[in-house]
């Protein structure tokens, strides 16, 4: 009366679907990096960071749609009024409404401070201040137009760059 399942069959079947899934998203156009309205819809005005609020420079904002309802943000703040000892591992913020993958490292659901470092790394911070990760980050010569902080999409990914140094950001 009812039909036999191949379980052989439905294993390769749910195995080509998961192959076929990073194809479906590319298709659908994720990741996307957002500008003009639909940018400034998603990135916030200002940031709190260790007990100090700061403006977000618009300007050097950006943010990426990872799938529906998915969203990366970040952007570099006027860090002016903040102490020195903030503003040297500060620069600016990134938001995440669901986990990511930020330079191979696993990055929760948050609101974090960041900061590129001389010696190639990002550093990723709580609110409070804490570090949550450190990655290596790279570096991009054959960028024509470095730009304080942008993204650009990387085939599945998109990339967070501070002038020519980039981390990899994935779902």
């Amino acid at each position: 009366m009812f039909p036999r399942l191949n379980l052989r069959s439905g294993s390769a079947a749910a195995a080509l679907l998961l192959l076929l899934l990073p194809a479906a998203a590319r298709a659908q156009g994720w990741p996307r990096i957002l500008e003009g309205a639909d940018l400034e819809r998603v990135v916030p005005q200002g940031f709190y960071f260790e007990g100090q609020s700061a403006a977000t420079q618009m300007r050097n904002a950006a943010a990426a749609q990872l799938g529906p309802k998915r969203f990366v943000m970040a952007g570099l703040v006027d860090t002016a009024g903040y102490s020195t000892d903030v503003q040297a591992k500060y620069q600016g913020f990134i938001v995440t409404d669901s986990p990511v993958t930020v330079g191979g490292a696993r990055l929760p659901t948050g609101a974090y401070g960041f900061g590129f470092t001389p010696n190639g790394r990002l550093n990723v911070f709580d609110v409070g201040g804490r570090r949550v990760l450190s990655v290596r980050a790279q570096s991009d010569e054959r960028l024509q137009r470095p730009r304080p902080l942008m993204m650009a999409d990387a085939r599945g990914s998109v990339r967070l760059y501070a002038g020519r140094s980039f981390v990899v950001i994935s779902k």
